[in-house]
């Protein structure tokens, strides 16, 4: 199953053309195509969009004289020293360099037709190759992104509300970004899962690790480097930055690795499920919680998850990770699938593993747990099968957003925007849900891989079961 099963936010839809990345003629021509689309995001939040008559929202997809006002002056891609002035061909640290005007990433094209062959690094869509001959060959839909955080407000308001899709009846708003997701499908949760994390780096990092200069995208939003390397930059005085030389010359995006482990017991009925610990943001290590900080859900449940630390594997991570949080020793490790993560730029790695529920569980040990025990497969199918058992409210939304963005309480006021009331992936077929009374504890929807983990488990789909069920 794991080489098969695509988890949510998976899926990659998109043919990201990288090779094409430092071609600035190929980028501010396929900018302006009519078939180009933009997905909007503020402070973190993706702007959606719905209508009277199909009030679930969805990924607004604006076109790019929606957007011009916020675009800047042109070109958008290999920016010269001033203003309106198109950077050397010839110079490493400008191409496809955006020096100026809100963020953007080139995401990449969506293919559509099935009657030719994808696009491919030959000569027909060579960055060598003229722009005019690369759109030509180009079928589909180009997909960027826009990060309007420092956009003035008054131009962004009249940038949307002059929007196509608003005038023809669609309401536009920005939304905290996992409730959102609750009613997207597939490809626009796959494509926001990469516009969300490239959105999320580039705002994170603005200077240079070596020399603390400022940082400018190059590559249409896929690497950054120090603007001390500029042509024209005054050094005068300065220590030359260390990115200079070496193969550390750019900043790269990062993808931190993540185990999220469902440890079964021998008898193949018993799940391990544990709550994270409410303790202040400074008292919580990095290293063994990923996702979220102080603010889980009341009665959440969910699979214990850890950070992939330097110099070992996903399987050495979920042993270790086991011990040092419950103090339980596992045995066969085994994987399931993987998950983009784009809260803020994780891949979740599912893994099965075995142990003892005979075994003492801890949380004393780094105090991250406030609770940990044993499921049985009954108790598991009791809250599967509850309505409510795997569905988070707006509330439960808003308070893993501000959990894992660590905000202050006058952001929190500020991150408060109309969204979904609640967010759950459907169950697989026959996996009967029915209305019930409050269900005993809550645990993740399949739209995360710990959700996926626990549901297969408890269906007898995958991991460990019973001798006289194994599939």
């Amino acid at each position: 199953m794991g080489d098969t099963y695509v988890n949510f936010y998976g899926g990659s839809p998109l043919n990201r053309l990288a090779w094409l990345r430092t071609s600035q003629p190929f980028l501010n021509a396929i900018a302006h195509a009519p078939a180009t689309r933009w997905l909007v995001f503020k402070e973190g939040q993706p702007l959606v969009q719905s209508t009277p008559s199909a009030p679930k929202q969805s990924l607004a997809r604006l076109t790019t004289s929606d957007l011009k006002p916020l675009l800047g002056p042109e070109p958008y891609f290999s920016q010269g020293q001033h203003e309106g002035t198109l950077a050397p061909a010839d110079v490493p640290v400008l191409e496809a360099a955006r020096l100026r005007g809100n963020p953007i990433v080139f995401l990449g094209l969506h293919e559509t037709s099935t009657d030719h062959a994808d696009a491919l690094p030959s000569s027909e869509f060579s960055a060598k190759t003229s722009a005019d001959v690369v759109l030509a060959n180009i079928k589909g839909t180009p997909y960027f992104s826009l990060d309007v955080s420092d956009a003035a407000q008054h131009e962004l308001d009249a940038a949307l509300q002059n929007a196509a899709v608003a005038k023809e009846g669609s309401k536009l708003v920005f939304s905290e970004p996992r409730a959102a997701t609750g009613s997207f499908d597939a490809f626009e949760a796959a494509v926001f899962a990469e516009a969300r994390t490239m959105t999320d780096w580039n705002a994170r990092n603005k200077f240079c690790a070596a020399c603390g200069s400022p940082v400018h995208s190059l590559w249409a939003g896929w690497k950054l480097s120090c603007t001390s390397l500029l042509p024209w930059a005054d050094n005068a005085g300065k220590k030359p930055c260390a990115t200079a030389h070496g193969l550390h010359n750019f900043l790269h995006p990062r993808t931190d690795g993540v185990v999220i482990m469902a440890v079964v017991d021998e008898s193949g009925d018993k799940i391990l499920l544990g709550r994270n610990a409410r303790l202040p943001a400074p008292h919580l290590s990095r290293a063994r919680t990923p996702a979220y900080r102080d603010g889980w859900p009341a009665k959440f449940y969910s699979c214990l998850a850890g950070f992939v630390e330097p110099g070992e594997t996903f399987e050495d991570a979920v042993r270790r990770e086991l011990w040092e949080e419950a103090g339980v020793k596992v045995w066969n490790v085994r994987y399931h699938s993987t998950q983009p993560w784009p809260f803020p730029a994780n891949l979740m790695g599912g893994f099965y593993a075995q142990a003892s529920s005979s075994q003492p569980l801890r949380t004393d040990l780094d105090n991250e747990l406030e609770e940990a025990r044993w499921y049985t497969r009954e108790e598991v199918l009791a809250v599967l099968h509850n309505s409510g058992g795997t569905v988070l409210t707006r509330k439960d939304h808003r308070e893993l957003f501000t959990a894992a963005e660590d905000l202050k309480p006058a952001e929190q006021q500020q991150q408060q925007q109309t969204t979904s009331t609640a967010s759950g992936a459907n169950p697989p077929a026959g996996d009967a849900v029915k209305e019930a009374a409050a269900p005993l504890f809550k645990m993740p929807p399949t739209s995360a891989v710990a959700g996926v983990l626990i549901n297969e488990w408890a269906h007898g789909r995958a991991g460990f079961q019973p001798e006289s069920s194994k599939l």
